[in-house]
């Protein structure tokens, strides 16, 4: 088995779109005008527009309701990153330091998911990093 991605549900998946692109550093394949993807070297984050639902079952999702999952990508500088995107985004926390040793900080989408950016500590960063 192979995890493929993390999908959201997005009422406007273009804002949606152009937020990750923003934050991930990485331009979407929108594969139909309803779904776009966006490929990263560890996972792939999907994108579907609210309209999909249907697809499925109608009301299996809702854009903008997630509060138990969040969204974690691993850098490799994140005082750099947290600098590049503080006033671009609305945070949840400032950049700090957790108990388990990693440096992050926290934001939300354009629908309301948690996003965080971390970096473990600097012994660990590289093992991490190359594990990938």
């Amino acid at each position: 088995m192979k995890f493929a991605s993390t999908r959201l549900i997005a009422t406007d998946i273009k804002i949606m779109v152009s937020f990750y692109e923003m934050v991930t550093g990485c331009s979407a394949e929108w594969l139909a005008p309803v779904f776009a993807k966006i490929v990263t070297p560890g996972a792939n984050l999907a994108i579907g527009a609210a309209e999909t639902v249907t697809l499925w079952k109608e009301n299996s999702a809702e854009p903008g309701a997630n509060r138990t999952a969040g969204i974690e990508f691993q850098v490799e500088d994140i005082d750099a990153d947290y600098q590049r995107l503080k006033d671009k985004v609305t945070l949840v926390h400032e950049l700090k330091t957790m108990p388990w040793g990693n440096r992050t900080f926290q934001f939300r989408d354009p629908e309301g998911t948690a996003v965080s950016r971390f970096m473990p500590p600097i012994e660990q960063a590289g093992h991490r990093l190359a594990a990938q």
